[in-house]
């Protein structure tokens, strides 16, 4: 037990001593700080050998500075690591592309205003950081705060877990403000984004009640954590309680950012749905999803990449990785990037939209889904073909769903020995049976004596189907061959087929071969009035 005594005493003679070791040294910016701030802590506390790092000011006024800009750190959460300052007396640092000084900033992006610089030698704080110093504590400090200072009691200070009773209270306060403030901004972003919607916006797919209160939250959240995060440096906790709050505070307001800037994705994606349902292109309805994906994956980079940043993360490094990791990944998958692109090649172009009968290369089927990699199309004979979008964009489609009508020709081949009288019959025959189908474009149509085949005499039927549909086109013809056929049937005029006839005009106890055409007038004129009663039936 004497020898641990013995050991402590030892302990606390050696610390002593090099407390009592410790001078002003202003050689470089790393001992200029430290200087500033070891005589600035409760166990070593000098304010006028920390006002040593003032220069041209009186001694009053830079005992003043130097507290200043140590609270400003502590009230801003700022930690200055010592061992990461520079220790060379002649440091330079770039201020811009054709100025270099001898000075250095401690916190170049939360508090670019306070650095040092290099006078007769010795390193002080600029001259520029005496003269605005006040100005950013009472920006760090907000009005009220030294009013706390001078109202607390003496009680007031006693400690717990190195936390004053005062900033106790200050603590629960600041919880029951922010609760009530919670509720009530909410109700007023609420209401203000109701307003908003019933004056511009009209959602179909979601709830009105759901979405509006899915961002009023968050929004009030963040109202809160920022009065929050403005205000707590009035409670005057030391460095390491500050940090912690700040910190906290940052983070969760990039969280509620991210998750804000996500419902707000889901609801201009659900307006597009919105808007795209009324419109006739169905390729635009297969574009929410993929930019709903896109979009939040861009919100969660970003909010990831500002997070980085709050733990000193340079955020141009980390995009330079990201670059080149994509790069390195975008070699490795040249495929995967070539359909990504060719995706957005067809969303551009829009050669075809979801429903759209098509014809590409050996792919022959109705369009169901254009996803980020590959298309799925449905054949008729219901498989499902998924094409890779790179190759889909530089095939050459006919999109057969885009034309103004389906064009429909057969050749009707009838028999050598009709008589030209029932040819003719024929053929106004059908001509007329193709103006009165209610699915035919009577306009457009051509029903000819065309040539002499092998075995036929050859009409040419050539017309055009109004309905785009594949299984009304069926039923159109349907209808037209089998009036074409009871035409056929009521004059007389057969059908041939591929075949030889030998004709004998003389045989033995035969009879030449004697086709019985009737040609009369009146009967085919009769045919034709009767088939047209029979399909307008």
């Amino acid at each position: 037990m004497k020898k641990i005594r013995i050991l402590l005493f030892l302990c606390c003679v050696s610390l002593f001593a090099q407390e009592s070791r410790v001078k002003v040294d202003l050689s470089s910016p790393s001992k200029t700080i430290f200087t500033h701030l070891h005589f600035l802590q409760p166990e070593t506390y000098n304010a006028e050998k920390s006002a040593t790092t003032i220069y041209g000011e009186s001694p009053e006024n830079a005992v003043k500075i130097a507290v200043k800009i140590k609270q400003v750190l502590d009230g801003k959460g700022l930690r200055v690591s010592i061992k990461d300052l520079p220790t060379n007396p002649r440091y330079k640092d770039t201020i811009s592309e054709f100025d270099i000084r001898n000075q250095y900033v401690l916190f170049p992006k939360q508090l670019p205003e306070v650095y040092l610089e290099r006078i007769n030698g010795k390193w002080y704080y600029s001259e520029e950081t005496n003269q605005k110093i006040t100005r950013i504590y009472k920006q760090v400090f907000p009005v009220g705060t030294e009013f706390v200072k001078r109202i607390i009691p003496n009680s007031g200070h006693l400690s717990f877990l190195r936390v004053e009773l005062w900033q106790y209270v200050g603590v629960v306060l600041f919880i029951v403000l922010g609760i009530f403030l919670f509720w009530l901004c909410n109700k007023i972003i609420f209401y203000s984004l109701k307003r908003l919607e019933t004056t511009f916006v009209r959602f179909a797919h979601k709830s009105l009640h759901e979405i509006l209160d899915k961002l009023s939250r968050p929004l009030a959240l963040l109202i809160v954590f920022y009065l929050i995060e403005t205000y707590v440096p009035v409670l005057q906790f030391n460095i390491d309680i500050n940090s912690f709050l700040i910190k906290g505070l940052e983070i969760g307001q990039i969280v509620l950012w991210i998750y804000v800037f996500l419902e707000i994705v889901s609801v201009l994606i659900e307006i597009y749905i919105s808007y795209t349902s009324k419109t006739e292109n169905k390729l635009d309805d297969q574009l929410a999803p993929i930019l709903s994906r896109l979009l939040k994956v861009l919100v969660v980079f970003v909010g990831v990449l500002k997070m980085l940043t709050l733990f000193g993360v340079n955020p141009t490094t980390v995009l330079a990785g990201a670059s080149i990791g994509g790069l390195a990944i975008a070699l490795a998958s040249q495929d995967t990037v070539k359909n990504l692109i060719g995706t957005f090649m067809i969303f551009l172009d829009k050669p075809f939209q979801i429903g759209d009968w098509i014809e590409g290369g050996e792919v022959v089927g109705t369009v169901e889904e254009v996803g980020f990699r590959s298309s799925r199309i449905r054949a008729v004979d219901t498989s499902l073909y998924s094409i890779p979008n790179s190759k889909l964009s530089e095939i050459v489609i006919n999109n057969k769903g885009l034309r103004q009508y389906r064009r429909y020709q057969t050749v009707l081949g009838i028999r050598y020995d009709t008589p030209p009288e029932l040819i003719e019959a024929f053929v106004v025959g059908v001509r007329k049976i193709i103006e009165i189908h209610p699915e035919t474009l009577t306009k457009s149509y051509n029903v000819e004596f065309t040539g002499f085949g092998d075995s036929a005499l050859e009409i040419l039927v050539n017309t055009y189907f109004v309905s785009l549909e594949w299984g009304v086109e069926q039923s159109s013809k349907h209808r037209l061959h089998i009036a074409i056929l009871k035409l056929a049937k009521e004059l007389g005029v057969d059908f041939a087929f591929p075949s030889q006839t030998l004709m004998v005009e003389q045989f033995p106890e035969k009879q030449a071969l004697d086709m019985n055409y009737n040609t009369t007038t009146d009967k085919i004129d009769n045919v034709l009035i009767e088939i047209e009663r029979e399909f307008n039936k």
